[in-house]
């Protein structure tokens, strides 16, 4: 056992069931061990190095702000913060931002925000939707907003004032409304950390159709799905649907901490000074990093996005030992006839790092991998599953 690892047994925390890997260093879409073990990388760093690792572009926009000022209060001005925000709404038609450290702060902005929508609306008591399956964060709040019985095994009482819908119950949803004040319905298009399920676009405009015909605000968590995972710069946009708050996060930062949470007409002036804040959020070297990320996301980026998907896909669906193929664009979840852990461990052993969720195989590639490292990845991929 190297000493990383044994400092790390003695004195990290063990919320994290680690594979026996340590990661020294790459670039772009390779990683390497301690050994020196060459492994493509498939799960960038949980979709969010979408531009690989040691991506000079990124690198050189956070060491010029560092070498300006790290850090300010956000008691000042800083035009890094200013500026990203201006990106975010020019990019989305969206209103105003507020910028946290983590998509789980993101999300307990957003639902914040639909619960003092409703008081200052005059409305008491109301709840906020959330479907079976989703995954909005570890914090108390987000993991009670979290549709998964599984998430919320040892931390009672939770949160209260959320109920759980089916994905694809349009009528359940109406229902709900129908018999509580509604504050807020709170979605993943793509439900991540529950498997790649992927919502039917009708019941996706229903929501927001719904939303919009009361004082219900829509949210969509863009955590994962977010700075063009799925083809579309975020994965509402595929759908045809616009929210009042979208959140997002990971990808965003390109490999340094950042969430924002992102208001539209509706709720861009739900908060006022004194109701909210962070003491990093809109930090200007995080800033400077993501105008450069949000600045490459662009159609060509998008186009490449979607060609990488539909050759992974079609490569993968009827292979041998594939059961089904789910997801979009650079987000896919693979079924497999053999248990998922002894396809990451195959995978893993040929120099492919592959992620899971639930029973699947969880594919969340750099977007600018290359396509012939796209190509040896699906190969090793396809072995493991026989």
């Amino acid at each position: 056992m190297s000493d990383t690892k044994i400092l790390d047994e003695k004195y990290i925390a063990h919320t994290y069931g680690r594979f026996p890997l340590e990661i020294v260093s790459g670039k772009g879409s390779l990683l390497y061990d301690e050994n020196g073990k060459e492994y493509i990388d498939m799960g960038a760093g949980i979709a969010v190095n979408i531009f690989g690792t040691a991506d000079e572009e990124w690198t050189a926009a956070v060491e010029a702000q560092l070498k300006a000022f790290s850090h300010t209060s956000n008691l000042f001005y800083s035009a890094p913060c200013a500026k990203l925000a201006e990106q975010l709404c020019d990019r989305t038609g969206m209103e105003k931002v507020f910028f946290s450290n983590s998509g789980a702060e993101a999300n307990e902005c957003a639902i914040k925000a639909a619960r003092k929508h409703a008081e200052d609306l005059g409305i008491d008591g109301s709840v906020i939707i959330t479907l079976k399956g989703s995954f909005h964060g570890r914090t108390v709040t987000t993991v009670s907003a979290t549709g998964q019985d599984s998430m919320h095994v040892n931390f009672h009482p939770l949160t209260q004032g959320f109920v759980y819908a089916d994905p694809g119950d349009l009528d359940g949803i109406k229902k709900i409304m129908n018999e509580q004040t509604v504050a807020a319905v709170m979605i993943e298009t793509i439900q991540g950390e529950g498997g790649i399920n992927v919502l039917d676009a009708g019941f996706v405009k229903g929501i927001a159709d719904l939303c919009a015909n009361s004082d219900t605000l829509f949210i969509v968590d863009e955590v994962q799905t977010g700075n063009g995972r799925t083809g579309k710069l975020y994965s509402y946009m595929n759908y045809g649907v616009k929210p009042d708050i979208f959140t997002t996060a990971k990808g965003l930062g390109g490999g340094l901490p950042i969430g924002a949470t992102v208001f539209g007409v509706r709720a861009k002036d739900i908060y006022v000074p004194g109701t909210h804040g962070s003491t990093f959020g809109g930090n200007p070297t995080v800033c400077a990093g993501a105008i450069n990320i949000l600045s490459r996301i662009d159609d060509a980026l998008m186009s490449e996005v979607t060609k990488k998907s539909d050759y992974i896909v079609s490569s993968l669906k009827g292979a041998p030992g594939v059961k089904s193929v789910t997801g979009k664009g650079l987000m896919l979840g693979i079924e497999t006839e053999k248990d998922v852990k002894d396809v990451l461990t195959a995978c893993r052993e040929n120099g492919l790092i592959v992620l899971s969720a639930k029973n699947k195989v969880r594919l969340l590639p750099p977007l600018n991998i290359p396509f012939e490292l796209v190509e040896k990845a699906v190969s090793i991929l396809k072995t493991a599953c026989v």
